[in-house]
């Protein structure tokens, strides 16, 4: 991985309570050693509660709640998993509205585990092929999506992986993703 092939780029990571945490933190990590930076956005001011699978984990500080986030201060969406953050965030109108708004404008999103769910609701996943946890893989087909068992898919502006056994394949797939945005999106 190139280092600092994401200067200047600007990452949203729509998250809430009892997301997987490795699927925040890997992905983070990841993005800000290459140069981007990031924000964690939460419907909720305060801290967020992170998981290792079903037992909690760490907190983390919420940078700005969804109702302060403008879609289009960012250049591009990462949304983790775990399946009581996805479940939670794909019913909150304002985080299926800045989805949408930033696939409109064709800004990258990195997607991993239980984390399409948000696109299922916001109605986004309609001809794309991805993949995801394997429980979830009926919600995307039955919302017209392609679903497919692979490490990591990359279809147009999306990243998706499985499971965090994925993140070493989902961590250069998204940089490489967003790396090439960035040429198109400076313009």
């Amino acid at each position: 991985m190139q280092k600092n092939t994401l200067d200047g780029l600007r990452v949203a990571i729509l998250v809430t309570d009892d997301f997987e945490q490795v699927e925040l933190t890997e992905p983070k990590k990841a993005l800000e050693q290459a140069g981007a930076t990031t924000k964690i956005i939460s419907p909720k001011p305060g801290q967020i509660q992170g998981m290792n699978h079903d037992v909690k984990a760490d907190t983390f500080p919420v940078d700005m709640t969804l109702g302060q986030a403008n879609p289009n201060d960012f250049d591009a969406v990462l949304l983790p998993g775990g399946a009581l953050n996805a479940d939670s965030l794909r019913m909150v109108p304002e985080a299926q509205n800045f989805v949408r708004q930033a696939d409109s404008k064709g800004k990258p999103i990195a997607v991993i585990c239980h984390g399409p769910w948000l696109l299922v609701s916001a109605g986004l996943v309609k001809g794309k092929t991805m993949t995801s946890y394997y429980t979830i893989q009926d919600d995307i087909r039955n919302a017209g999506g392609n679903w497919v068992d692979q490490e990591m898919v990359r279809d147009g502006t999306w990243v998706s992986s499985r499971s965090p056994k994925d993140l070493p394949a989902f961590n250069q797939g998204m940089v490489e993703l967003f790396a090439g945005s960035k040429v198109t999106l400076q313009q």
